[in-house]
């Protein structure tokens, strides 16, 4: 990615944003900048801006980070959790079926807002993706330039 700097923008150093502060923040579902507002205005629809300190949050791009975070921990959970199960009481199939599935489902649930905080709390910690005050420049593809003559 480019970016560019726009004349006259005036942009404070990377060192006064707290990384680990920001992520604990994103991590309780909280605003990076502030710690007060809520990020999210449904489950995991991001609020544009914080309703307490106005800060903008639109600028972030979670993406597929959030359920690949998500299905790496719940899986190293549950496996390990099963193969556990599995090897010290032996149960019948129907029982794993009931413990695990529930299990998975609830987790994934459960973590998978959290982490999208915790990573839109790092991208605005690091300046990432506009929150920098700057607007990302869009690189275009070779092939799709217009040739130059």
């Amino acid at each position: 990615m480019i970016e560019q700097t726009t004349p006259g923008a005036t942009v404070a150093p990377a060192s006064d944003r707290d990384v680990k502060k920001s992520i604990l923040r994103g991590l309780g579902q909280h605003c990076p900048a502030c710690g007060k507002g809520e990020i999210y205005g449904r489950y995991l629809k991001v609020h544009e801006s914080c309703p307490a300190c106005g800060e903008e949050l639109h600028h972030h791009r979670a993406d597929d980070a959030p359920p690949y975070f998500t299905m790496l921990i719940t899986g190293h959970v549950v496996v390990g959790a099963l193969m556990t199960v599995e090897t010290t009481y032996a149960p019948p199939m129907w029982v794993h079926a009931a413990i695990w599935g529930p299990m998975i489902i609830l987790m994934s649930l459960f973590l998978l807002p959290r982490i999208k905080g915790a990573l839109i709390g790092l991208q605005w910690a690091l300046r990432m993706h506009g929150f920098s005050g700057k607007p990302d420049e869009v690189e275009v593809a070779p092939a799709a330039r217009a040739p130059q003559a």
